[in-house]
């Protein structure tokens, strides 16, 4: 654990494309049991953070650290085996394979799954966990309100339901830290409570760190216990939803002035 308490932890990460600098001197944390949030302007550079954060981009300047330990140089696969998983704006499912399947592959990593042909010649030990991970896996989708959904083809779901398989397919194996890209997008307001509800259950019972990146600001305000703002790739503000809500700052930036 870091100083400041945190799971995972951003100091001083810069990244520049070219000439362009998509994020300067950003420091963030995020603390298990907290859901943060992390808001501002298209452009700002919430994405291309959430690629440093995991894996998929090294940053030109700074550290990321995991508990306290330097992981700036972890891949995106050393990430995710350690517990720092995550959705994107675009939908990553695997169109072609059910939705219980979708949830299966994300346990896959421990071993234990080939499907039918290999599952009658598997030890009964391997069998045993393959049972295991299924049951995980419909017990993920039920938390998630889509357990009625398992044998449906993942490719052929309207958006907000799809949304959610990707929430479930990220904690299927259970995440100590889950970065969320837009989870909200594309849902509808039953969808979004529900959203929340997995999401606080997921802080508060279970301990995970949550990150999210959310353009529905009325829905981050209420969710998040934290807020941090980001403009041109830096920190304008951080602080409670009231505190965020009030600061001219982002209110210009940002939030509007009305």
């Amino acid at each position: 654990m870091s100083e400041g308490g945190y799971v995972l932890e951003a100091l001083g990460v810069g990244v520049r494309f070219g000439g362009v600098r998509a994020l300067t001197g950003v420091d963030l944390g995020v603390r298990a049991g907290e859901v943060c949030g992390l808001i501002g302007p298209n452009g700002a550079g919430k994405t291309t953070l959430f690629d440093v954060l995991s894996g998929i981009r090294r940053p030109d300047q700074g550290r990321m650290l995991l508990d306290g330990a330097d992981v700036t140089r972890r891949s995106p696969v050393w990430r995710a085996r350690h517990g720092i998983r995550r959705t994107f704006q675009r939908q990553q499912l695997f169109g072609q394979l059910s939705v219980a399947d979708n949830v299966l592959v994300a346990q896959e990593w421990r071993g234990g799954g080939g499907g039918p042909a290999a599952d009658l010649l598997a030890l009964p030990a391997r069998r045993a966990r393959e049972r295991e991970r299924r049951a995980r896996g419909e017990r993920v989708l039920a938390d998630c309100g889509i357990g009625a959904l398992g044998a449906s083809y993942a490719g052929g779901l309207p958006v907000g339901q799809a949304r959610m398989v990707e929430l479930a397919r990220a904690v299927a194996d259970p995440p100590r830290v889950l970065l969320l890209d837009e989870p909200a997008s594309g849902m509808s307001a039953p969808e979004r409570a529900r959203l929340a509800e997995v999401v606080r259950r997921l802080a508060e019972r279970e301990g995970c760190a949550v990150l999210l990146v959310e353009h529905n600001v009325a829905f981050v305000m209420e969710l998040c216990a934290r807020v941090v703002v980001l403009d041109l790739g830096t920190v304008l503000a951080e602080g409670t939803a009231a505190e965020v809500r009030a600061n001219p700052l982002v209110r210009e930036a940002y939030l509007g002035t009305a």
